[in-house]
């Protein structure tokens, strides 16, 4: 099954494509599965990992919103990967790196979003990125911390994710504009949701041309990128769609992710895991058992780092909670 699907890559694939059959292989040797190309076997991995579980307890944009359709860290991971594999699709690149790449590139979000990245990358000595966090996870902390094995261009393409990076892959190229297709639109809706933004006529002009809907936008951008890409060596929106889409984007960290609103909780998440640091950080006893075995081959700053980064929002609170607020130790009744 697996020889019958790479064939049929190296038949339809476009040139310009990353065939599993060449993939540059993962760090430590592994045996062929019959039935799965490498690309597919990462997917999968990734889907089972615990830090993928993790995500749908983990904040996207909003701190503990009341309401149930607001997006978490694993419903944003799925939106992205829905738009990558669209595109993939479009431009006859491989569908399953994308997805895979898609589905791990948020494995190393903090909890609370990116304020608690932005506290994390201010105590750490080393600095903290989510994407350089990502990597981590599947290399060294899952699978008791022997890591996930994945591919070298799946792993190129999480740590490549974000804007500034430089995916090897049209696949991992996908998957970082996806990202932001993605995020601007989902955000739109929950900013909406929460009356941050009152209607579509709060946005910028000249956004208009993306669409009035999220519907509409994603179409749009997605349009965009397989009319300027297809039969090309990269992936990118024609220049007035993009042009329209950073517009958007300006718009969305100035009216809403640097909003008193969507902030209010920010002060409170940063002493919470602030305070866990320097509990953890003078005494590495206090770190659960498993954690432990990492102080061996990694600077203590690191390991705590790992512990803390790996959180959910609502373990965060628990282990806060269990630490620092004092219980009455008198029977009930």
């Amino acid at each position: 099954m697996r020889e019958k699907i790479e064939k049929r890559e190296k038949l339809f694939l476009s040139p310009y494509a990353t065939k599993s059959v060449d993939t540059k292989g993962r760090e430590r040797y592994e045996e062929k599965c019959p039935f799965r190309t490498d690309f597919q076997r990462d997917r999968d991995r990734i889907i089972y990992s615990k830090a993928f579980r993790r995500l749908k307890n983990k904040t996207q944009v909003f701190f503990s919103p009341e309401g149930d359709h607001y997006r978490t860290r694993l419903t944003h991971t799925l939106d992205v990967s829905q738009v990558a594999r669209s595109i993939a699709r479009g431009l006859d690149l491989n569908e399953d790196l994308a997805e895979a790449i898609a589905l791990g590139h948020d494995l190393g979000h903090t909890p609370f979003g990116h304020s608690g990245e932005a506290v994390l990358n201010r105590l750490s000595p080393h600095g903290f990125e989510h994407n350089v966090q990502s990597l981590r996870v599947v290399d060294v902390l899952e699978n008791d911390g022997k890591g996930l094995n994945l591919t070298f261009e799946v792993r190129n393409g999480i740590l490549n994710h974000k804007k500034s990076g430089n995916p090897a892959t049209l696949e991992g190229q996908a998957v970082s504009l996806s990202d932001r297709i993605a995020y601007l639109n989902h955000d739109i809706e929950d900013a909406m949701s929460a009356g941050l933004i009152k209607s579509v006529d709060e946005l910028p002009a000249e956004t208009k041309i993306l669409g009035q809907n999220s519907r509409e936008r994603i179409n749009t951008m997605i349009t965009s990128i397989i009319r300027t890409s297809e039969g090309k060596p990269f992936v990118k929106m024609e220049d007035h769609i993009l042009s329209a889409t950073e517009t958007l984007r300006d718009f969305m960290f100035k009216h809403v992710y640097f909003t008193k609103e969507a902030k209010g909780e920010e002060e409170k998440a940063d002493r919470m895991i602030s305070t866990m640091y320097s509990y953890f950080i003078e005494d590495l006893n206090r770190l659960p058992e498993i954690y432990k075995p990492l102080l061996e081959k990694y600077d203590k700053e690191t390991v705590v780092c790992d512990y803390i980064s790996g959180m959910t929002d609502r373990y965060a609170i628990y282990v806060f909670e269990s630490v620092f607020v004092p219980k009455s130790f008198l029977p009930h009744g």
